[in-house]
C-alpha cells in the first residue's frame, strides 16, 4: 500500500523551507561571500542588479518548493472528482490569498515604522490568528467546533484589517506576501492543469510552449498575446506573469505521477545498494557543480563536466537488474538530465540564468535539479540510511506554513520582547558567526514547527 505520506518528499520540502528561512536570517552586509545571497542582490549593499547572471543555493529554495508542490498534486487529488477538486481548489486559493494578506499586515515592521511592545504583541497575535484559521482542529474538536473556531479567527482577522492604522496607509490588497501569492496561483492553476491532463501527459507538456509563446510575444502591441499577458480581473491577486512558474510546477506533477507507482514496486529488496548510493552521490555532485559553474560563469567547463557526470549516471542505472525499480529511477533521472541540459542551452538567452527577472534557463535548470535532488532523497529513503536526517526534515516539511511564518510573527517579536535580538546581532562579525546567526534563528523556527507537528496541529488550506 502507498504510504499516506512519502518521507522523501516531505524531507525534500522540509529542507527547502528551512533553507528559505536560513537564507533570510544570515548576516547581511559585506560579511558573507556573494554566493550566500541571491545572485542578483550581492554584498555589500544588496541592491538588486538585474544584469547579474548566475545561480546560488538561495536561488534554488523557491523553485524546489514549487516542484515539491507540483509533485504533491497527483498524490493528493487522484481519487477526487472534478466537482470536488474545483471547489476545494477555489477555497484553497481564497484561503492562501487571505493568508498572504494577514501574514504581511501582521509583521511588526509593517504595523509601525517605529515598532514597540504593542506591535510585537500584535505580531504574535497575528500568528495566533493564523493558527485559529488554518489549523486542523478536527484532531481535537468536532467538525462543527473546528469550523466555529476558524470562523471566529477569520472574524477577528477581518476586524484587525479594518480597525488598525498602518504606517503606509490602511489595509491594502497590494500589501501581500508575493511568495504565498505565487503559491496560491500555482496551487490553483497547476492542480487544474494536472487534473485536466492526468490521462494525457503529452498534452500537459504541450501547454508549456503555449505559455512560453505568450511570454515571448508579450511586447507585440495589439496582439492577443499582449492582451492575454496584461489582462487581470484583479492585478493584486492574479497576473499572467505568475504562470511562468508552471515551467517548474508542471514538471513536478510528473514526479507526482511516478510516485503514485511507488505502491507497485517492492523496494524492500535492493540487491545493488552501492549503485543506488553512487547515483544519489552523483546527483549531489551535479547540484554542486552547477551552483559553482553558473555562479562563477565557467559555462563551457560546467557543461562538459555535466555531460561526464550524466554519462556516469546512465551507465550506473543501466546496471540495475530489478526492472520495476530501474524503470522508476530512470524516469526521474532522464527528466532531470533533459531539463538541466535544456536549461544550460537556454543559458545564453535573456542575458544568462537569473532568478529575477526569471529566465527560461532558470526554470529548466531548477526543474532539472529538482528531479535529481528528489531522486537522491528517494534513494536515501529506500536504502534506509540517514534516518534521523530524513525524519527531522520530513517533520518540518509536513508543516511548511508554520515554518514559513514562525520567524517573522513569533520568533522575531519574542526576541525583541526579551531583548535577546541584540545578542544575536553580535554575531554579525565574520562569515562564520554570520552563518551561525542564521543557523540559530533557523533552529528556533524548526523547534516551533516540530512542536506543532508532534502534537498534530498542521496548517491546512
Amino acid at each position: 500500500m502507498l504510504q499516506t505520506r512519502l518521507l522523501s518528499l516531505d524531507a525534500f520540502r522540509g529542507i527547502t523551507i528551512l533553507a528559505m528561512v536560513l537564507s533570510g536570517s544570515i548576516a547581511f552586509g559585506n560579511i558573507m561571500p556573494a554566493w550566500m545571497y541571491h545572485a542578483q542582490v550581492p554584498p555589500p549593499n544588496h541592491i538588486f542588479n538585474p544584469n547579474l547572471a548566475g545561480l546560488t543555493w538561495v536561488d534554488l529554495v523557491f523553485p524546489f518548493f514549487l516542484f515539491a508542490m507540483g509533485a504533491a498534486f497527483p498524490l493528493a487529488l487522484h481519487k477526487h472528482s472534478f466537482k470536488t477538486i474545483f471547489f476545494k481548489l477555489l477555497i484553497r486559493y481564497i484561503l492562501l490569498i487571505f493568508f498572504a494578506l494577514l501574514f504581511t499586515h501582521a509583521k511588526f515592521w509593517v504595523l509601525s515604522n517605529n515598532a514597540g511592545v504593542k506591535e510585537y504583541f500584535l505580531s504574535i497575535a497575528g500568528f495566533a490568528l493564523l493558527f485559529l484559521i488554518y489549523s486542523n482542529w478536527q484532531f481535537y474538536l468536532t467538525k462543527t467546533q473546528s469550523l466555529q473556531l476558524k470562523l471566529t479567527g477569520l472574524a477577528i482577522a477581518l476586524s484587525f484589517f479594518y480597525l488598525f492604522p498602518f504606517p503606509y496607509g490602511d489595509f491594502s490588497l497590494n500589501k501581500t506576501d508575493i511568495i504565498i501569492l505565487v503559491l496560491a496561483n500555482m496551487a490553483f492553476f497547476g492542480s487544474l492543469i494536472w487534473y485536466a491532463t492526468r490521462n494525457t501527459p503529452l498534452l500537459r507538456l504541450g501547454i508549456l510552449p503555449i505559455i512560453m509563446a505568450v511570454f515571448l510575444a508579450q511586447y507585440a502591441t495589439e496582439s492577443f498575446n499582449s492582451m492575454l499577458y496584461k489582462w487581470s480581473p484583479l492585478s493584486s491577486i492574479y497576473q499572467f506573469n505568475y504562470l511562468k512558474y508552471l515551467f517548474i510546477v508542471i514538471p513536478g506533477t510528473f514526479a507526482g505521477d511516478w510516485l503514485l507507482s511507488y505502491q507497485k514496486i517492492d523496494f524492500k529488496i535492493i540487491p545493488q545498494k552501492k549503485i543506488l548510493a553512487f547515483i544519489a552521490i552523483i546527483n549531489v555532485l551535479i547540484l554542486v557543480l552547477n551552483l559553482w559553474g553558473l555562479f562563477s560563469r565557467y559555462l563551457a567547463i560546467n557543461l562538459v563536466l555535466n555531460v561526464v557526470l550524466m554519462g556516469m549516471q546512465f551507465y550506473l542505472i543501466n546496471r540495475l537488474k530489478a526492472k520495476a525499480q530501474k524503470s522508476f529511477y530512470i524516469k526521474f533521472l532522464s527528466a532531470g538530465i533533459y531539463l538541466l541540459i535544456l536549461g544550460l542551452f537556454f543559458e545564453a538567452f535573456e542575458g544568462g540564468i537569473k532568478k529575477d527577472n526569471a529566465t527560461f534557463s532558470y526554470y529548466f535548470v531548477t526543474a532539472g535539479l529538482s528531479f535529481l535532488t528528489l531522486l537522491s532523497f528517494i534513494i536515501i529513503e529506500q536504502l534506509q540510511v540517514f534516518k534521523p536526517f530524513l525524519n527531522f526534515f520530513a517533520a518540518n516539511g509536513k508543516n511548511p506554513m508554520i515554518a514559513y511564518t514562525a520567524g517573522a510573527l513569533f520568533i522575531m517579536p519574542l526576541l525583541q520582547l526579551t531583548q535577546t535580538q541584540q545578542y544575536l546581532n553580535l554575531l554579525n562579525y565574520n562569515w562564520a558567526t554570520g552563518f551561525l546567526k542564521g543557523l540559530i534563528f533557523t533552529a528556533l523556527v524548526s523547534i516551533v514547527t516540530l512542536f506543532f507537528t508532534r502534537i498534530k496541529l498542521f496548517w491546512k488550506t
